[in-house]
């Protein structure tokens, strides 16, 4: 961004013989100059786990290490390494990144995010009791609603954005609280330490205390960091922002705790939901550019936010940057920063919301985001099509509600692709 704060006016030929951006400028983004990255997070994310002098070689990108297995000096002894389904190199090298980048003590990575999410249950014995936030990604509440509630677990989903809710659903069997924030795809933020604060002032005299996994998935580690705010663990789809390039399914869990960390070592490599050696590298590299990619879709995602706010085509805008957000203060107080995710209803219901998707030209359909390309998808028949169909309607997920994935491309060409999209689906 520049010091003024506004995006450059150079357009893209590829898009048409006549440029049209002077007649669609980009809306000018306030300087988000009271947004400080957390300390050394470019520096640590960028050198921690990644020194040559681990290597023979002093191979300043740490290498794949695709062996299977490794040889012994003699049974049982080894130079750190058994079986790459226990542990593996290029694996290490990537957890000891993640945790720098959360300001964790360990990081694990798993074969993908619901496989982090399995195994973060597999903490828990049947008739344990789970508090889930009501809004999540559709994923994280099919395997709750459908797979963890039949081995014996009690699931409540319940809106956590209401502090008191959370107290409420608490029982002596609750074990685990899993928040989302922001939320998938609704936007709402939850209050991490006032949820926190709360969990752990009510069962500071319980013999087994129930644990807060906090999905860091929209934000990534760059703009929101939940052990900081009292979670103990954090949960990533590392396929999403942090590797940036849509090219990996994968992973993690962050968290501070030895206990914790040990027996989630145990099920990693019990359970076997281990990411490949190749995949590992491709996060790790993903990871090197974090800081300067989500200062990008910060940008582009305000940007095209603003725009949306002030169209007659649109109903309703919600982004945790945009004042109008319900929750916009807590925004600032949580999260330094704002990735690309907004969701936006259009006029209309699901014709106009097909006709619209149909339309777009640089925004591709499909599933997914936080990679650089900009995504958009309609979550009533794609990702949240699993969510029970009473609960989307409480929830507010319908045929107009539409999610972007805004992504680090000339924002005026991303904001042209959207108007004429619009105009083609909505009649205003």
């Amino acid at each position: 961004m520049s010091q003024s704060g506004h995006m450059s006016e150079k357009s893209t030929p590829a898009l048409g013989s006549t440029p049209k951006h002077s007649i669609i400028p980009a809306p000018s983004v306030p300087e988000m100059a009271d947004f400080k990255p957390f300390p050394n997070f470019s520096t640590d994310v960028l050198h921690v786990g990644q020194e040559p002098e681990q290597w023979n070689s002093m191979a300043v990108v740490p290498p794949i290490s695709m062996a299977s297995t490794f040889k012994q000096f003699a049974p049982a002894e080894h130079a750190g390494f058994e079986y790459s389904r226990s542990g593996n190199p290029t694996r290490n090298c990537l957890e000891k990144s993640l945790a720098a980048a959360e300001g964790a003590k360990h990081g694990l990575c798993f074969a993908s995010g619901l496989a982090a999410t399995t195994t973060v249950t597999h903490l828990l014995q049947a008739g344990d009791h789970i508090i889930c936030m009501d809004d999540v990604y559709g994923g994280s509440n099919r395997y709750f609603n459908k797979c963890a509630s039949k081995m014996g677990l009690e699931i409540s989903f319940i809106d956590c954005t209401v502090v008191q809710n959370v107290l409420q659903a608490l029982t002596p069997r609750t074990r685990m609280i899993w928040i989302e924030t922001p939320t998938n795809p609704t936007m709402k933020l939850v209050d991490i330490t006032a949820v926190c604060q709360v969990v752990k002032a009510e069962t500071a005299d319980w013999e087994v205390k129930p644990f807060v996994v906090v999905d860091n998935t929209f934000m990534s580690a760059y703009f929101q960091r939940p052990l900081s705010l009292g979670a103990d663990m954090v949960m990533h789809s590392l396929s999403k922002y942090m590797n940036g390039h849509s090219d990996v399914i994968m992973g993690a869990i962050c968290l501070n705790d030895e206990e914790l960390t040990e027996k989630l070592r145990f099920f990693q490599n019990s359970l076997g939901a281990v990411p490949s050696p190749f995949d590992c590298y491709l996060v790790n590299r993903g990871m090197k550019t974090l800081a300067v990619r989500m200062k990008e879709h910060m940008r582009n995602g305000l940007a095209v936010a603003k725009y949306l706010e002030s169209h007659p085509a649109v109903v309703k805008v919600i982004h945790p940057g945009l004042p109008s957000h319900p929750q916009y203060e807590l925004g600032r107080r949580q999260m330094i920063g704002y990735s690309g995710m907004l969701t936006f209803f259009i006029k209309g219901g699901l014709e106009e919301s097909r006709k619209f998707l149909k339309a777009l030209k640089i925004f591709t359909l499909a599933e997914s985001l936080g990679g650089f390309e900009s995504l958009c998808e309609l979550p009533s028949l794609q990702t949240h099509a699993s969510v029970p169909d009473e609960q989307r309607k409480a929830l507010g997920i319908t045929d107009s509600l539409i999610r972007l994935s805004v992504g680090i491309e000339n924002v005026e060409d991303l904001i042209e692709d959207i108007d004429k999209a619009l105009k083609a689906a909505v009649k205003f």
